[in-house]
């Protein structure tokens, strides 16, 4: 086997990319040997004997099937969690949540009529201000002001 090193290094200065990914045909490499000038390798590089390699990449194919999985909901367990309990859910959505069921029991009461329109309205800006940490604290509080659930009436 004849050494072409000078000759892959030529063709790799000519095709623009690096010795490794210089293909030389093993049929013609005495043709090849033969090529001592730019010209004769450019000559070859014409007819096929000498060729640019594909550049290898990494395969995005496993993330886009992944991506589609995430999409769907999927691949949400224990295991690919990491932080606190809510460090997938933001403070703004953790707040929505707690002040619409806060909100939502409020409405309830105030329909049954446990609850006048000027006490909804004062128990509806103190949940607002954040007083109340979930709907059960937000219960016991209505129950030490004295009123009673089952019956709807304000106890003595």
């Amino acid at each position: 086997m004849t050494d072409l090193a000078n000759q892959r290094r030529m063709a790799a200065e000519i095709l623009g990319v690096g010795v490794y990914r210089v293909w030389i045909d093993p049929a013609a490499s005495e043709d090849i040997a033969a090529a001592i000038t730019r010209e004769d390798v450019r000559g070859l590089i014409g007819n096929g004997a000498i060729k640019r390699k594909q550049a290898k990449g990494v395969s995005r194919g496993r993330a886009r099937a992944r991506d589609v999985k995430k999409a769907m909901g999927h691949r949400r367990g224990c295991g690919s969690r990491k932080g606190s309990q809510y460090a997938k859910v933001s403070s703004k959505e953790r707040w929505m949540k707690r002040i619409r069921a806060q909100r939502k029991r409020l409405r309830d009461l105030r329909g049954v009529g446990t609850l006048n329109a000027s006490e909804y309205r004062k128990l509806y800006c103190k949940a607002k201000g954040g007083e109340f940490r979930d709907v059960a604290h937000l219960d016991s509080y209505i129950e030490s002001l004295g009123y009673d659930f089952k019956e709807g009436v304000k106890g003595e």
